[in-house]
């Protein structure tokens, strides 16, 4: 795990949540995204679990495919595959409606389905 440093002016620094700049985990408040939305981040880089995990929440919905992209490319680089789990419903915890999570462990890769479950990579982006 990374965390770009465009996400330093916005890491909280002192009390509860205070981590060191440069730090591989941390809050960060308020930070512009790239949909005009507020985004708060919290990022943990698995030390103690073995999952890292980035939490994304607005003040008004839930982020949208192009803002949890946008967190992931700036926690994680291009060609890790982090994923958002749907468990069980009797596992399920929600204590805070407006927020995402991406996973991604770290001591196994982690299997990703044929792209043909997707579609046809050789047809590019189709609008």
């Amino acid at each position: 795990m990374k965390i770009d440093p465009h996400l330093e002016h916005y890491r909280i620094r002192g009390g509860a949540y205070d981590s060191r700049p440069g730090a591989t985990y941390g809050v960060f408040r308020d930070v512009p995204g790239p949909c005009g939305e507020k985004l708060n981040i919290i990022a943990d880089d698995g030390e103690e679990t073995g999952w890292e995990h980035v939490s994304v929440s607005t003040r008004r919905r839930i982020p949208n495919w192009l803002e949890m992209s946008w967190v992931k490319d700036r926690c994680w680089g291009a060609e890790d595959v982090v994923v958002q789990f749907h468990p069980a419903k009797s596992n399920y915890v929600n204590n805070y409606s407006v927020v995402l999570h991406m996973w991604r462990h770290t001591k196994d890769t982690f299997p990703t389905p044929p792209d043909i479950l997707v579609g046809f990579k050789e047809l590019g982006e189709l609008a």
